[in-house]
């Protein structure tokens, strides 16, 4: 696994938060507030990478179908 970037730490502890929360994960949108990103494609592209490290999975397309490994 690589190593993780501060970045993906913050997205990866607002997912498990989130899920905590309401029982799915958050949104492209919603991760952007929560870890300070204004661009959905620069959440987008830490989700791919965080999904090929293994670290997240989704079962749709949508990220609020979203699992942590």
């Amino acid at each position: 696994m690589d190593h993780l970037t501060e970045r993906q730490e913050r997205i990866l502890r607002c997912i498990r938060e989130e899920i905590a929360a309401t029982g799915e994960g958050p949104s492209i949108r919603r991760i952007g507030q929560l870890v300070g990103l204004s661009s959905s494609s620069a959440v987008a592209y830490q989700l791919g990478r965080l999904e090929e490290q293994g670290l997240v999975s989704r079962t749709g397309r949508r990220w609020r179908d979203c699992h942590m490994r």
